[in-house]
């Protein structure tokens, strides 16, 4: 009776156990530790812009134009690094770009002409961020998630603002007190860092540990790798470009780019220097704008659900132009009330452009609308690697910022215009031009 009773319990099914954090969460984590990293690597060159003018007299537009290069591969490489994802699998791909960016920074310790730089800081890290940008993002949420997709999207999209919290601080105290190699150096070792981890843990699909993704109901299999994704890409392209919105989506967020990343990220620390402020305080205010660029991309997500998008993106520019349009007023060797005012400002709209512009392009292009998005983003990067030269080049020809600030907040007058003009899609097919 013993022998039959213990059978029958082996029979049945275990009690229930309380659940394991599921494998996507860990997921989720090492792709934001990724892409934290990735943000903080691409803040450095507007602390590096005064120390290597003073060691090397390279001009400012010099320096510029590696910055430049370094913003626009982030963004042309954007569209194509989910293609590679696809094809080569998101592990390798991260792992290659980390180690990429490292030896990118790390060679820069000895380098000793301007063509160095642009190779370096330009090139391979430009080309390594770029792989980590919102195209990472987006693949892993893709696979991983079913449900919550738009939580962990927002959570990783905040992650950019937080390696921009975290390590500006720390690498301007290191510039200032010891040299920018001691930074470039820094840089370098978090890259390697995080590559174990992303080894570890970052697996490619779900199915790969024999899991289903989280809120699934049933087990997903993994698809082969799409080596025809890059032509999808161009496709996509060249049939958006055929369309009015298209070109109106790409013309505002290149100004979006110019704006941020270009004019702020690159020149305000240099530009708050000319007026004496201490490069850590002026990199602490900077960082002070990731705080708020969290808090602004939510809301902003909130009014979009709720507003026109063509409204919320012209509001979002004429503020941002008229804020502009006051910054050389507020520089000064000391932070005044009216500089955190300002600083709060643009943090909340640094990239509260982001959920209106992608609503639009769900609304023109369906089932494209991530690619379309991507290469938008592309524009936005275009657009602030121009600003990051331009800036440079003008500071050296008036020996102020304060054209660059004011023909800024003309271009996001404009952009405003450019938002209101989108129509809405009436048929089922995107108008041509």
């Amino acid at each position: 009776m013993t022998q039959t009773t213990d059978a029958a319990a082996v029979r049945q099914p275990p009690k229930p156990t309380r659940a394991r954090v599921h494998r996507a969460w860990f997921v989720a984590a090492v792709t934001f530790v990724t892409i934290i990293g990735a943000a903080a690597f691409r803040s450095v060159p507007g602390l590096l812009i005064d120390p290597l003018h003073d060691e090397f007299d390279w001009s400012r537009g010099t320096i510029g134009a590696a910055v430049s290069v370094n913003l626009a591969l982030y963004g042309l490489t954007a569209p194509f690094a989910a293609a590679l994802m696809d094809r080569f699998g998101i592990r390798r791909v991260v792992a290659v770009a980390l180690t990429v960016i490292a030896a990118g920074s790390w060679l820069t310790v000895w380098m000793t002409a301007a063509w160095q730089l642009m190779l370096c800081w330009g090139l391979l890290v430009g080309l390594g961020s770029g792989s980590m940008a919102l195209a990472f993002a987006a693949t892993v949420t893709n696979r991983w998630f079913t449900e919550r997709r738009g939580l962990v999207s927002g959570i990783l999209t905040a992650a950019s603002a937080s390696g921009q919290l975290i390590f500006l601080p720390l690498l301007s105290w290191i510039i200032e007190r010891y040299d920018w190699r001691p930074a470039a150096v820094t840089v370098a070792l978090a890259a390697l860092a995080v590559v174990p981890f992303v080894w570890l843990l970052l697996h490619d699909h779900p199915a790969d540990v024999g899991q289903k993704p989280y809120g699934a109901a049933e087990f997903v299999p993994k698809p082969p790798p799409v080596p025809g994704a890059a032509r999808r890409a161009v496709s996509v392209l060249l049939s958006a470009a055929r369309t009015g919105p298209f070109w109106l989506l790409a013309g505002t967020f290149a100004i979006c780019g110019a704006s941020t990343n270009g004019l702020i990220q690159t020149h305000f620390i240099p530009a708050a220097h000319d007026h004496h402020m201490p490069v850590q305080a002026a990199a602490s205010l900077l960082a002070v704008i990731g705080v708020f660029d969290v808090v602004g991309t939510i809301a902003s997500g909130w009014f979009t659900d709720r507003f026109e998008p063509r409204r919320l993106l012209a509001v979002y520019y004429a503020l941002r132009g008229v804020s502009l349009m006051f910054l050389p007023l507020l520089l000064g060797p000391a932070v005044q009330p009216p500089m955190i005012f300002f600083i709060v400002f643009y943090g909340l709209d640094w990239v509260a452009t982001v959920p209106p512009t992608l609503a639009l392009c769900r609304e023109w292009y369906g089932e494209d609308s991530a690619i379309v998005f991507g290469w938008v983003l592309a524009s936005h990067q275009v657009g602030a690697a121009l600003v990051a030269f331009l800036g440079g080049v003008a500071r050296d020809t008036f020996g102020t910022y304060d054209v660059v600030w004011y023909a800024s907040g003309a271009l996001c007058a404009a952009a405003a215009l450019m938002a209101l003009v989108i129509r809405r899609r009436t048929g089922g097919v995107a108008a041509t031009v």
